[in-house]
């Protein structure tokens, strides 16, 4: 079994033994351990005000995991710009790939990323009455080129460059769950990500309309996919289920409108059982997720990539730990990783 490329997104989860130092610390362990097996590349994820993410700053995470890594790109899954002012974001993947030339992707998305509140504060309160997105997503690319872009201001021409004097420029990533992403990296001749760990239903459909109305770019000749997948990998399948139970149940408090709290270890969640009824609430919601054995997870994986042509498939390793384990790791995640890397790396 072969997969064309494997990748890594790293929401930097926080559990219940965990400080944030601690939780950073294990993301930085998982990522050398992807760097060292091969993987393509590393992202993380934009959350704010979740008590169970870590990642609330991408490019800050990023500078944090190509300083402790050789080989593996990083980027974000993703920025989610309407939170910012696209020069901000140009400015700073720009340094970023100054400074770790050639391995800076900048994942770009549309979500909130954060309750109403939190992403009112993010906006500086600005109430925004049009949907900017398209065009603050061809002005972000546009200054990060190496020439920058030449503003029409008062009848005079404005040079504007996100960093003085680049060679290289970020690569940017659309990312999505719909139709709209769908169709607007098609149009603007974007690689694509969708995000088929919590958008399953249209994954098909969307990869279709994106492969069929793509216009080629100078950046992506060619339509460029990646579909992104939770995953936990051990020796048996009994093992990988218990692994995923925090992620079942934080999964289910979400989706019923609860806090996302910190994630429970195994042990925690094995000593307070949910409700019949929410507890197979929980088991739906992992349908989609890729939990089992190194030969079952890396033949569902390769099934998905043939079957929705993707050209990459990026893994969320969402396994869990035990009591005992030390905070600044996630040896679970670890093994996610080492596991799949030898059936398909």
């Amino acid at each position: 079994m072969e997969v064309t490329r494997l990748s890594v997104l790293d929401l930097v989860p926080v559990r219940t033994d965990q400080t944030t130092a601690d939780a950073i610390a294990a993301s930085v362990a998982l990522a050398r351990t992807a760097d060292d097996l091969g993987f393509t590349r590393y992202w993380v994820a934009e959350h704010h005000n979740m008590p169970a993410v870590a990642a609330t700053n991408p490019p800050v995470l990023v500078a944090v995991l190509a300083a402790a890594t050789a080989r593996i790109r990083l980027g974000s899954g993703g920025v989610m710009l309407p939170n910012h002012a696209p020069l901000v974001i140009a400015e700073q993947f720009a340094l970023l790939e100054a400074a770790y030339p050639d391995r800076i992707d900048l994942g770009v998305g549309r979500a909130p990323g954060s309750d109403p509140v939190t992403s009112h504060l993010l906006r500086a309160g600005r109430q925004d009455q049009v949907d900017t997105f398209a065009d603050d997503l061809t002005a972000l690319s546009l200054m990060m080129r190496p020439e920058g872009v030449q503003l029409s201001l008062g009848g005079r021409s404005y040079p504007l460059a996100a960093t003085p004097a680049a060679r290289t420029a970020p690569r940017v990533w659309l990312l999505g769950s719909s139709m709209y992403s769908a169709d607007l990296a098609a149009a603007q001749g974007l690689p694509y990500v969708f995000a088929h760990h919590f958008g399953g239903e249209q994954t098909l459909a969307a990869l279709q309309r994106y492969q069929s109305q793509f216009q080629p770019s100078p950046e992506t000749p060619e339509p460029t996919t990646i579909a992104v997948v939770n995953a936990a990998v051990a020796a048996t399948q009994e093992e990988a289920d218990r692994l995923t139970l925090g992620q079942r149940r934080s999964m289910w408090r979400l989706r019923s409108g609860q806090t996302l709290a910190p994630q429970e270890l195994v042990e925690e969640a094995e000593a307070d059982p949910l409700p019949a009824a929410a507890q197979q609430a929980a088991d739906d919601f992992a349908r989609s997720w890729f939990v089992g054995t190194p030969e079952s997870v890396a033949a569902g994986v390769t099934a998905l990539a043939a079957e929705f042509g993707t050209d990459e498939v990026m893994v969320s390793p969402i396994a869990g730990a035990y009591r005992g384990t030390p905070a600044d790791a996630s040896p679970a995640r670890e093994e996610t990783l080492r596991l799949l890397a030898k059936e398909l790396v």
